[in-house]
C-alpha cells in the first residue's frame, strides 16, 4: 500500500510542532514566566521562545507583568484631631518578583488582592490618623496636604509589601473620594461657614480702611483746590479793584457822568427780569425814560 508523500509531510510537520510544544514555550512581552522543575523554582523568563523538559519535569507558570488596579471601599477612619473622615483610594500594583509571587500566593492574582487590602486599609487609617482635618478638607489652599499624604500612602504600603515579601510593588496611589459622616456634616459646614465670616469681615475691614483713605485724600484735595480757588478769585478781585479804583477817579472829575451810567446799568437789570413794575416816573433809574435835555448830564 502506498502512502501518499503529501500526507507523510503533513504528518511529519504536524509531529514536529508537537514536539516543539512540548520543548518549547513562548513568553509575551506583557507577561513574565517561572519554570519549575519537579515543583521547585529553577529560573526565570523573559518575552521570547524558550527550552523546556515536558512536564512532569518542567512546569511554566506565566503572569501578567502590566500594571492591576485596586479601588479600596469607602470606609471611615479617624484624623489626628479626633474627626471622623470617609476615605476610599485607588492602587496600582504590579508583579515585581515572580518566583516570590509563585511561592507566596501560588501564582492567585486574587489572594494577592486579597492580602493587599489589608495592607492598604492600614495604610490610609495610619497615614489619616497622623494629620489633621485641615489638611484634607479646608477653606484655605494652603492647609490642605493631599499629595504629601498620598506619597505617605504609598511609602508605607511599599514598606509593608518589602516587609512581608510578598513580590508585589506600588506603582501608584491616590484619594479617589473623601466624604463626611452626616453626624459632623453639619458641623463642619459651620466651621467653613465661620471661617468664610472671618475672611468677610477682615475684607470688610480692609475695604472700610481704603475708603477712609481715599476719602481723606479727595478731601485733602479738594480742600486744596479750594485754597487755591480763593486765592485766585481773592487776587483777581484785587486786581479788579484796582481797575476799579482808575475809573472811581474819572467819576470823580465827572459825578453826574457817574450817576448817569449807574442809572443805565439798574435800567438793564429792570429790562432782563421781565417783570411789570408800576413805579413813579421820577423813580431813578425810570427817570432816564424821560425827556431830556440833548446836552448830556455833566458836560458843559
Amino acid at each position: 500500500m502506498k502512502r501518499n508523500p503529501v500526507t507523510i509531510l503533513i504528518g511529519a510537520v504536524l509531529l514536529l510542532i508537537f514536539i516543539l510544544l512540548l520543548f518549547l514555550f513562548q513568553v509575551r512581552v506583557t507577561e513574565v514566566a517561572v519554570v519549575t522543575t519537579f515543583g521547585k523554582v529553577s529560573h526565570t523568563a523573559e518575552a521570547g521562545p524558550h527550552f523546556r523538559w515536558p512536564w512532569p519535569i518542567q512546569s511554566v507558570h506565566k503572569f501578567d507583568r502590566r500594571i492591576h488596579n485596586f479601588e479600596s471601599k469607602f470606609e471611615q477612619v479617624l484624623t489626628a484631631d479626633l474627626n471622623n473622615l470617609l476615605i476610599s483610594v485607588y492602587v496600582g500594583w504590579n508583579i515585581n518578583d515572580p518566583t516570590v509571587f509563585l511561592t507566596r500566593f501560588n501564582g492567585d492574582v486574587e489572594k494577592a488582592q486579597a492580602s493587599l487590602e489589608g495592607m492598604i486599609r492600614n495604610s490610609y487609617s495610619g497615614v489619616t490618623g497622623s494629620h489633621p482635618f485641615a489638611h484634607f478638607i479646608s477653606t484655605d489652599e494652603k492647609e490642605l496636604k493631599f499629595a504629601e499624604i498620598e506619597r505617605e500612602m504609598q511609602a508605607r504600603i511599599q514598606a509593608d509589601c518589602l516587609a512581608l515579601t510578598n513580590g508585589l510593588n506600588i506603582a501608584f496611589l491616590g484619594i479617589k473620594r473623601l466624604g463626611l459622616p452626616e453626624s459632623v456634616t453639619k458641623l463642619v459646614f459651620e466651621r467653613m461657614a465661620s471661617e468664610r465670616e472671618v475672611k468677610v469681615s477682615q475684607i470688610q475691614g480692609e475695604g472700610t480702611t481704603q475708603s477712609s483713605s481715599i476719602r481723606t485724600r479727595a478731601d485733602y484735595e479738594s480742600a486744596k483746590l479750594l485754597a487755591e480757588a480763593d486765592a485766585q478769585a481773592t487776587r483777581i478781585l484785587g486786581e479788579g479793584e484796582k481797575e476799579a479804583a482808575k475809573s472811581f477817579g474819572v467819576f470823580k472829575q465827572e459825578p453826574d457822568l457817574a450817576v448817569f451810567l449807574l442809572k443805565l446799568k439798574a435800567l438793564d437789570q429792570f429790562l432782563q427780569n421781565r417783570s411789570t413794575l408800576i413805579l413813579d416816573a421820577n423813580t431813578p433809574p425810570l427817570d432816564l425814560l424821560k425827556s431830556q435835555p440833548t446836552a448830556v448830564p455833566g458836560r458843559k
